[in-house]
Formats: C-alpha cells, structure tokens, sequence
C-alpha cells in the first residue's frame, strides 16, 4: 500500500489523514522529493488506475499554462512530461496492489481498500 505525497498540498494531506482514520499506514512516496517515477513506472501506476495519462495533469500549473497549454501530446509523450515535471501531477494517487487511484477527494481510496 502506497500513497504518492505531496505534505505541502492539502489535498494530498487530507487523503493521508483519511487513509490514517481509516485505519491504514501506507508507505509514503514523497514523489516531488524523490524522484521515484520512470516513464514505464507512472505508466503503469496510471494504467492501474483505469483513468487517461491527462486525467493526472495539474493544467492550473503557471509552467503548463506557459509550456504546455493547447499543445497536442499522445499519452507517452504526456507521461514522458509528467516525470520531467512531477509538479504537474495531481495527487496523492494511492497504490493498493493491482489498483491505484486518485485519491481527490479522499473518499475515492475507498474503491481499492
């Protein structure tokens, strides 16, 4: 059980929190500290997911709007983005096994608990 952390977003606070009310320890990934995603890996995080690569683009970030805005990407080249700018990933995106989901609001762990 994992949960991919940002301790500086309040989101991703409140998904801790909940998973911890909850009962649950997951392990923490500090994923903007460090820096623990491949391309092959955050694909496959996101294919767990059942969800789209764009569905887990944060595009209220300045440097998407100023780099990426109305570009066309195919999925790879979004995830090859998403691991050069991890910034731009919503969180916090929890891994239970087989599943993962993003956990925004933090009610949605329940569908992999």
């Amino acid at each position: 059980m994992k949960l991919y952390h940002n301790p500086r977003c309040s989101k991703s606070r409140n998904g801790l929190k909940y998973l911890q009310e909850k009962g649950h320890e997951p392990e923490i990934v500090l994923y903007l500290k460090d820096a623990p995603f491949t391309e092959k890996s955050l694909a496959d995080l996101i294919k767990k997911t059942e969800k789209k690569v764009f569905d887990f683009v944060r595009t209220h970030e300045a440097d998407y709007k100023k780099n990426y805005k109305g570009k066309t990407f195919s999925d790879t080249e979004w995830v090859k983005i998403l691991v050069e700018n991890p910034k731009f990933i919503h969180r916090p995106i929890f891994e239970n096994g087989n599943k993962a989901v993003l956990a925004n609001p933090p009610e949605n762990a329940e569908t992999i608990l």
